[in-house]
This record gives structure tokens, C-alpha cells and sequence, in this order.
């Protein structure tokens, strides 16, 4: 069993910035991953990105909206971190982490998710 519990979430002006962190717990012969993902009202869940918990692992991918403007990172201790920059108002929506495998750095996720934390972006 996988436990994940977000945190971080809510408002900012667009451009500025936010920093989710999540926290996950459980058997990593359960998981090996952790990614974010976002799903704003009436749209369907969508990847942020992902990054490896695997120590000598750097594997890291993003989606093609948040290039350039969000960082994942993780500590030692399974808290993996989604920093948040230029921040805009279509980043506006509930944020989810959801446990996950990496397989030659592709992200592979699974049914594992938090609750979710609301980040609201002000024009």
C-alpha cells in the first residue's frame, strides 16, 4: 500500500510562485516514482511531470506546458517536490502526486494518488 499526501497548494498572481510538495510512504516494490498530475473542471487528468526516487537515478521528464517554468526534485526521504514558477492562470486547478515506476525513462503510473491540493493562479 502506497500513501501519498500533498501539500503546498494556493494562491499566487500570475507570474509568481508556488511549491507542492508530496509526501509518499510504502513499499517501494510497490513504486519506484513520483508524478504529478493536474485536472481542472471538466477536463481529464493530465501529467505535469515525474521524476525517479531511485537514488542514482536523475530521470525526469515534464509535459509540454510546464517546460521551462516547473522543476520536480526529491530529497532522501521520499518527499518529492514540485516547484512552480511564471505562474499562470490556466496552471489553475487541483494538483495530484500519484506513485509510479520508471522503465528507461519513460513514467509508468499507477492507481496510488493523494487527494490532491488546489492551486489558484490570479490574473
Amino acid at each position: 500500500q502506497v500513501q501519498l499526501v500533498e501539500s503546498g497548494g494556493g494562491l499566487v498572481q500570475a507570474g509568481g510562485s508556488l511549491s507542492l510538495s508530496c509526501a509518499a510512504s510504502g513499499s517501494t516494490r510497490s513504486y519506484n516514482a513520483i508524478g504529478w498530475y493536474r485536472q481542472a473542471p471538466g477536463k481529464e487528468r493530465e501529467f505535469v511531470a515525474a521524476i525517479s526516487l531511485i537514488s542514482l537515478s536523475s530521470s525526469a521528464n515534464y509535459a509540454n506546458a510546464v517546460k521551462g517554468r516547473f522543476t520536480i526534485s526529491r530529497d532522501n526521504a521520499n518527499t518529492v517536490y514540485l516547484k512552480m514558477n511564471i505562474l499562470e492562470p490556466d496552471d489553475t486547478t487541483v494538483y495530484y502526486c500519484n506513485a509510479g515506476n520508471y522503465l528507461r525513462g519513460t513514467y509508468y503510473g499507477t492507481a496510488y494518488w493523494g487527494k490532491g491540493t488546489l492551486v489558484t493562479v490570479s490574473s
